[in-house]
């Protein structure tokens, strides 16, 4: 089986697994993570060019865990989804895994959609959401505005694990078509 093959592989198994235990628990392990992670550097570095393919993987992982970052940050996902894209990273490119955070990003905005439609809950998303982002935007006019709480509850979290699954394996098939 070729590097890339397996990379490939690996990869699949390691989304899969964390949007099962996400679905399950709505935790990512840590564990899984760090060895598929050590997996892939491991076969990066059994490749033809392994320095180049090294840098190429830390550069897609460092691209993963800074375009996620900032979400958490504003408490839009959690912890294990950054690492989850962080360790998708070292498997692609930095490219690559910018192109799969927006699809990841329009992937769990249809699921945000659907369980607003669900739960019916349109008004209370929409106050939460601007009640998300008005620290941002004072910051952007140059006051500073601590974190507020939601003032409505939660409309609900998302598995995030399973839309960073469903667009990895929607770009990896699209790789192959």
């Amino acid at each position: 089986m070729t590097i890339p093959l397996s990379l490939e592989l690996l990869l699949t198994v390691m989304v899969v697994l964390a949007a099962c235990n996400d679905l399950l628990s709505r935790r990512i392990p840590n564990r899984l993570l760090l060895v598929c992670g050590v997996g892939a550097v491991g076969l990066h570095l059994a490749g033809p060019a392994p320095a180049s393919a090294l840098l190429q993987a830390l550069g897609g992982a460092a691209t993963g865990f800074a375009v996620f970052l900032p979400l958490y940050v504003l408490r839009g996902m959690a912890a294990g989804d950054v690492k989850l894209m962080a360790a998708t990273g070292l498997f692609l490119s930095a490219g690559e895994v910018f192109w799969l955070a927006v699809l990841t990003v329009c992937a769990g905005g249809v699921m945000a959609l659907v369980v607003v439609l669900w739960k019916r809950r349109w008004r209370d998303a929409g106050t939460n959401v601007l009640s998300l982002l008005r620290p941002l935007w004072m910051g952007l006019a140059g006051a500073r505005l601590a974190a507020e709480p939601l003032p409505k509850p939660s409309v609900g979290n998302l598995p995030y694990g399973l839309a960073i699954a469903s667009a990895t394996l929607f770009s990896l098939a699209q790789r192959h078509c």
